[in-house]
Protein backbone atom coordinates (compact mmCIF):
# COMPACT_ATOMS: atom_id res chain seq x y z
CA UNK A 1 0.00 0.00 0.00
CA UNK A 2 1.53 3.28 -0.90
CA UNK A 3 1.01 6.36 1.41
CA UNK A 4 0.40 9.53 -0.02
CA UNK A 5 0.39 13.14 2.61
CA UNK A 6 -3.09 13.63 4.02
CA UNK A 7 -5.01 15.85 3.14
CA UNK A 8 -5.11 16.23 -0.10
CA UNK A 9 -7.45 18.85 -2.66
CA UNK A 10 -10.73 17.49 -4.03
CA UNK A 11 -10.88 15.62 -6.52
CA UNK A 12 -6.95 13.95 -6.34
CA UNK A 13 -5.98 10.96 -8.45
CA UNK A 14 -2.62 9.61 -7.86
CA UNK A 15 -2.48 8.10 -11.58
CA UNK A 16 -4.42 7.85 -14.66
CA UNK A 17 -3.87 11.49 -14.94
CA UNK A 18 -5.70 14.30 -17.49
CA UNK A 19 -2.93 17.38 -18.16
CA UNK A 20 -5.50 19.29 -18.79
CA UNK A 21 -7.12 19.49 -15.31
CA UNK A 22 -5.85 21.69 -13.17
CA UNK A 23 -5.15 19.73 -10.11
CA UNK A 24 -4.35 16.46 -12.42
CA UNK A 25 -1.36 18.86 -14.15
CA UNK A 26 -0.38 19.94 -10.57
CA UNK A 27 -0.32 16.38 -9.30
CA UNK A 28 2.03 15.21 -12.67
CA UNK A 29 4.12 18.16 -11.86
CA UNK A 30 4.74 18.17 -8.03
CA UNK A 31 5.47 13.91 -8.65
CA UNK A 32 8.43 15.41 -10.76
CA UNK A 33 9.62 18.33 -7.88
CA UNK A 34 8.53 16.64 -5.12
CA UNK A 35 7.35 13.23 -3.07
CA UNK A 36 3.26 12.87 -2.28
CA UNK A 37 4.42 10.51 0.43
CA UNK A 38 5.63 13.26 2.56
CA UNK A 39 9.23 12.53 2.61
CA UNK A 40 12.08 15.04 1.91
CA UNK A 41 13.39 14.76 -1.88
CA UNK A 42 17.18 15.63 -2.67
CA UNK A 43 18.29 16.86 -5.80
CA UNK A 44 21.19 18.36 -7.46
CA UNK A 45 22.52 20.96 -9.92
CA UNK A 46 25.29 21.22 -12.30
CA UNK A 47 26.30 23.70 -14.86
CA UNK A 48 28.85 26.84 -15.45
CA UNK A 49 27.83 30.62 -15.31
CA UNK A 50 29.21 33.33 -18.22
CA UNK A 51 29.05 37.03 -18.07
CA UNK A 52 27.41 38.86 -21.23
CA UNK A 53 29.30 42.46 -21.85
CA UNK A 54 27.01 44.10 -24.75
CA UNK A 55 29.85 44.89 -27.57
CA UNK A 56 32.31 42.94 -25.89
CA UNK A 57 32.72 39.56 -25.08
CA UNK A 58 30.70 36.69 -23.09
CA UNK A 59 33.41 34.72 -20.85
CA UNK A 60 32.40 31.96 -18.59
CA UNK A 61 32.98 32.98 -15.09
CA UNK A 62 32.21 30.27 -13.07
CA UNK A 63 31.68 26.84 -12.92
CA UNK A 64 28.11 25.99 -10.28
CA UNK A 65 27.03 23.04 -8.52
CA UNK A 66 24.07 22.91 -6.29
CA UNK A 67 21.95 20.96 -3.99
CA UNK A 68 18.33 21.45 -3.61
CA UNK A 69 16.09 19.54 -0.64
CA UNK A 70 12.22 20.22 -0.25
CA UNK A 71 9.32 18.53 0.74
CA UNK A 72 5.26 19.49 0.58
CA UNK A 73 2.17 19.72 2.32
CA UNK A 74 -1.23 20.30 1.05
CA UNK A 75 -2.58 23.26 2.75
CA UNK A 76 -6.87 23.31 2.84
CA UNK A 77 -7.62 26.87 3.67
CA UNK A 78 -5.13 27.78 0.99
CA UNK A 79 -6.08 25.50 -1.66
CA UNK A 80 -2.60 24.55 -2.27
CA UNK A 81 0.42 22.88 -1.64
CA UNK A 82 2.98 24.21 0.64
CA UNK A 83 6.79 23.46 -0.96
CA UNK A 84 9.51 23.18 1.32
CA UNK A 85 12.89 24.40 0.41
CA UNK A 86 16.26 25.03 0.72
CA UNK A 87 19.08 25.42 -1.61
CA UNK A 88 22.82 26.22 -2.26
CA UNK A 89 25.01 26.93 -5.25
CA UNK A 90 28.37 26.71 -5.06
CA UNK A 91 30.86 28.35 -7.82
CA UNK A 92 33.64 26.21 -8.51
CA UNK A 93 36.75 26.85 -10.42
CA UNK A 94 36.99 26.72 -13.99
CA UNK A 95 39.91 24.10 -14.09
CA UNK A 96 39.71 22.28 -11.16
CA UNK A 97 36.22 22.21 -10.35
CA UNK A 98 36.88 23.05 -6.46
CA UNK A 99 34.24 25.46 -4.49
CA UNK A 100 36.07 29.05 -4.71
CA UNK A 101 36.81 30.95 -1.81
CA UNK A 102 38.16 34.03 -3.19
CA UNK A 103 38.13 34.54 -7.37
CA UNK A 104 39.89 37.17 -9.26
CA UNK A 105 37.12 38.62 -11.28
CA UNK A 106 38.90 39.05 -14.80
CA UNK A 107 36.22 41.65 -15.60
CA UNK A 108 37.95 44.00 -13.04
CA UNK A 109 41.19 42.66 -12.24
CA UNK A 110 40.15 42.51 -8.45
CA UNK A 111 40.47 39.34 -6.22
CA UNK A 112 37.47 39.47 -4.10
CA UNK A 113 35.65 36.72 -1.78
CA UNK A 114 33.01 34.59 -3.18
CA UNK A 115 29.95 34.45 -1.51
CA UNK A 116 27.48 31.40 -2.60
CA UNK A 117 24.01 31.07 -3.18
CA UNK A 118 22.77 30.12 0.46
CA UNK A 119 18.90 30.15 0.36
CA UNK A 120 17.42 29.03 3.18
CA UNK A 121 14.68 28.89 3.29
CA UNK A 122 13.21 29.54 -0.63
CA UNK A 123 9.69 28.19 -0.16
CA UNK A 124 7.18 28.17 -3.03
CA UNK A 125 3.26 28.05 -3.03
CA UNK A 126 1.42 26.42 -6.05
CA UNK A 127 -2.02 27.70 -5.63
CA UNK A 128 -5.01 25.46 -7.32
CA UNK A 129 -6.24 28.25 -8.80
CA UNK A 130 -6.80 32.02 -8.78
CA UNK A 131 -2.37 32.96 -8.22
CA UNK A 132 0.15 33.65 -10.86
CA UNK A 133 1.77 30.10 -10.44
CA UNK A 134 -1.96 27.99 -10.76
CA UNK A 135 -2.17 25.28 -13.00
CA UNK A 136 -2.55 23.86 -15.55
CA UNK A 137 1.11 24.24 -16.84
CA UNK A 138 2.47 24.03 -20.52
CA UNK A 139 3.41 20.74 -21.72
CA UNK A 140 4.13 18.27 -23.92
CA UNK A 141 4.32 14.72 -24.18
CA UNK A 142 6.36 13.06 -26.53
CA UNK A 143 7.30 9.75 -26.85
CA UNK A 144 7.35 8.55 -23.10
CA UNK A 145 8.50 12.16 -22.13
CA UNK A 146 6.74 14.55 -20.18
CA UNK A 147 7.86 18.06 -20.36
CA UNK A 148 6.19 20.78 -18.45
CA UNK A 149 8.06 24.29 -19.52
CA UNK A 150 8.17 27.51 -16.92
CA UNK A 151 9.36 30.98 -17.72
CA UNK A 152 9.60 33.41 -14.99
CA UNK A 153 10.65 36.88 -15.44
CA UNK A 154 10.96 39.50 -12.88
CA UNK A 155 11.12 43.14 -12.57
CA UNK A 156 10.51 44.78 -9.24
CA UNK A 157 11.31 47.98 -8.07
CA UNK A 158 12.27 46.79 -4.80
CA UNK A 159 16.12 45.44 -5.20
CA UNK A 160 17.18 45.49 -1.74
CA UNK A 161 20.63 46.15 -3.13
CA UNK A 162 20.21 49.69 -4.19
CA UNK A 163 22.23 51.86 -5.93
CA UNK A 164 21.98 54.85 -3.68
CA UNK A 165 23.23 53.07 -0.52
CA UNK A 166 25.21 50.21 -2.61
CA UNK A 167 26.83 51.73 -5.24
CA UNK A 168 29.66 49.17 -5.90
CA UNK A 169 27.25 46.06 -5.53
CA UNK A 170 24.49 47.30 -7.18
CA UNK A 171 23.46 47.37 -10.95
CA UNK A 172 20.43 48.87 -10.99
CA UNK A 173 17.59 49.61 -8.13
CA UNK A 174 15.10 46.97 -10.30
CA UNK A 175 15.65 43.42 -9.58
CA UNK A 176 15.23 41.78 -12.58
CA UNK A 177 15.76 38.38 -13.33
CA UNK A 178 14.65 35.51 -15.72
CA UNK A 179 14.38 32.06 -14.72
CA UNK A 180 13.74 29.15 -17.66
CA UNK A 181 13.20 25.60 -16.65
CA UNK A 182 11.75 22.45 -18.58
CA UNK A 183 11.10 19.96 -16.11
CA UNK A 184 10.86 16.51 -17.67
CA UNK A 185 10.51 12.86 -16.90
CA UNK A 186 8.94 9.62 -18.16
CA UNK A 187 5.04 9.88 -18.30
CA UNK A 188 4.72 6.25 -17.69
CA UNK A 189 6.42 6.89 -14.19
CA UNK A 190 4.05 9.70 -13.49
CA UNK A 191 0.85 8.23 -14.34
CA UNK A 192 1.40 5.71 -12.32
CA UNK A 193 -0.64 5.68 -8.95
CA UNK A 194 1.34 3.42 -7.06
CA UNK A 195 4.28 5.91 -7.47
CA UNK A 196 4.75 9.02 -5.22
CA UNK A 197 7.39 10.56 -6.90
CA UNK A 198 9.15 10.35 -10.33
CA UNK A 199 12.61 10.76 -11.23
CA UNK A 200 13.12 14.21 -12.96
CA UNK A 201 15.63 15.79 -15.08
CA UNK A 202 15.45 19.72 -15.36
CA UNK A 203 17.16 21.94 -17.47
CA UNK A 204 17.50 25.61 -15.88
CA UNK A 205 18.41 28.71 -16.92
CA UNK A 206 18.80 32.26 -15.31
CA UNK A 207 19.73 35.54 -16.73
CA UNK A 208 20.48 38.05 -13.77
CA UNK A 209 22.31 41.00 -12.37
CA UNK A 210 26.03 40.99 -11.80
CA UNK A 211 26.65 39.49 -8.49
CA UNK A 212 27.10 41.96 -5.68
CA UNK A 213 30.47 40.60 -4.22
CA UNK A 214 31.54 40.92 -7.84
CA UNK A 215 31.24 44.31 -6.97
CA UNK A 216 30.63 45.75 -10.64
CA UNK A 217 28.79 48.26 -9.50
CA UNK A 218 26.43 49.55 -12.53
CA UNK A 219 28.63 48.29 -15.72
CA UNK A 220 26.57 47.12 -18.18
CA UNK A 221 25.61 43.70 -18.45
CA UNK A 222 24.60 40.19 -16.96
CA UNK A 223 24.57 37.09 -15.85
CA UNK A 224 23.22 34.06 -17.60
CA UNK A 225 23.50 30.41 -16.15
CA UNK A 226 22.57 26.88 -17.67
CA UNK A 227 22.52 23.88 -15.04
CA UNK A 228 20.97 19.92 -15.97
CA UNK A 229 19.24 18.87 -12.65
CA UNK A 230 18.79 15.78 -11.45
CA UNK A 231 16.77 13.94 -8.80
CA UNK A 232 19.08 12.21 -6.30
CA UNK A 233 17.06 8.88 -5.16
CA UNK A 234 18.98 7.30 -2.48
CA UNK A 235 19.98 11.23 -1.26
CA UNK A 236 22.82 12.64 -0.19
CA UNK A 237 24.92 9.43 -1.55
CA UNK A 238 24.05 10.33 -5.00
CA UNK A 239 25.84 13.32 -4.55
CA UNK A 240 29.33 13.70 -6.33
CA UNK A 241 31.87 12.67 -3.46
CA UNK A 242 33.33 15.99 -3.51
CA UNK A 243 30.62 18.13 -3.03
CA UNK A 244 28.74 15.91 -0.37
CA UNK A 245 31.89 16.06 2.04
CA UNK A 246 32.21 19.80 1.73
CA UNK A 247 28.32 20.67 2.36
CA UNK A 248 28.47 18.02 4.92
CA UNK A 249 31.68 19.53 6.43
CA UNK A 250 30.21 23.53 5.92
CA UNK A 251 26.25 23.45 5.08
CA UNK A 252 24.98 20.31 6.08
CA UNK A 253 21.59 22.00 7.04
CA UNK A 254 21.60 22.02 3.12
CA UNK A 255 20.88 18.56 3.40
CA UNK A 256 17.78 18.53 5.21
CA UNK A 257 14.55 20.38 4.14
CA UNK A 258 13.10 23.10 6.03
CA UNK A 259 10.65 22.23 9.02
CA UNK A 260 9.34 26.36 9.18
CA UNK A 261 6.54 27.66 7.08
CA UNK A 262 7.81 30.85 8.02
CA UNK A 263 4.66 32.60 6.12
CA UNK A 264 6.55 31.49 2.91
CA UNK A 265 9.84 33.39 3.19
CA UNK A 266 12.10 33.48 0.43
CA UNK A 267 15.73 34.47 0.92
CA UNK A 268 17.93 35.09 -2.54
CA UNK A 269 21.56 36.51 -3.06
CA UNK A 270 20.49 39.68 -3.08
CA UNK A 271 18.33 39.71 0.41
CA UNK A 272 21.70 37.33 2.01
CA UNK A 273 24.42 39.83 0.55
CA UNK A 274 22.69 42.46 1.84
CA UNK A 275 22.81 41.29 5.31
CA UNK A 276 26.27 40.52 5.06
CA UNK A 277 27.11 43.66 3.82
CA UNK A 278 25.73 45.40 6.63
CA UNK A 279 26.89 43.75 9.08
CA UNK A 280 31.03 43.99 7.52
CA UNK A 281 30.23 47.82 7.57
CA UNK A 282 29.36 48.00 10.99
CA UNK A 283 32.43 45.68 12.15
CA UNK A 284 34.48 48.49 10.11
CA UNK A 285 35.56 45.82 7.45
CA UNK A 286 34.84 47.50 4.71
CA UNK A 287 37.78 49.48 2.83
CA UNK A 288 36.09 52.40 0.87
CA UNK A 289 32.90 50.96 -0.38
CA UNK A 290 34.36 47.42 -0.85
CA UNK A 291 33.77 44.85 1.96
CA UNK A 292 34.21 42.06 -0.08
CA UNK A 293 37.93 42.79 -1.88
CA UNK A 294 40.54 40.66 -0.70
CA UNK A 295 43.22 42.96 0.95
CA UNK A 296 47.20 41.55 0.03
Amino acid sequence: MVNFIDPLPEGFSPGNLDLTKPVDNLTAMLKLQGDFSGEQRLSAFEGQAWGWIPDEQNPMLFGTFGIACSRMEFNSEEDGYRFYHKEVLYYTDLKTGKVLDTWVNPLTGYEVEVRHILNDPVHRFYPLSGGRFSPPYPYKVLGDRLVFQMDIFRAQPDNPINRKDYPLHSQQDTYQSAELWAISGSFEEVNDPEKTTAYCHTSWGRIAMWLPFMEMGNRPGFMVYHSQTYSCPNGKADLPDYFREYTEENYPQYLEAATEWDNGRQENSWTVTKKEIDKRRAEGRNVGQSVFGVQK
